[in-house]
């Protein structure tokens, strides 16, 4: 079965956008999972157990996409939200590839 994507992965020109809602903070690192933001709008949910605090989260949002995808970190760049839970994350590389990567994830 292939999973939706629509406004949650975007395609442009040097790899991937997309929109990740973060979770800091909890006991332990959680499964990623996609989730509604409201206003008809979804996001890519990351629960880490790193604080929202000094860039920590940041950090181990970036190393929990990398490690789940299996892409470097240093093609990850939160690009808008560095201080909120709802962010803005670009993958850099072949976007189709990284789309299907991720799509990849949330099959069943």
């Amino acid at each position: 079965m292939s999973v939706d994507l629509t406004g949650i992965v975007t395609l442009f020109a040097g790899g991937i956008r997309m929109t990740v809602r973060a979770k800091p903070g909890l006991s332990r690192a959680r499964g990623i999972k996609i989730v509604d933001i409201g206003d008809g709008k979804r996001a890519i949910e990351i629960a880490v157990a790193a604080q929202a605090q000094d860039g920590k989260a940041n950090a181990a949002i970036i190393e929990r996409l990398a490690r789940e995808w299996g892409v470097d970190k240093k093609t990850i760049t939160i690009k808008a939200g560095q201080t909120g839970r709802l962010k803005i994350v670009e993958i850099a590389g072949n976007g189709d590839v990284l789309a299907g990567l991720i799509a990849a994830k949330f099959e069943t």
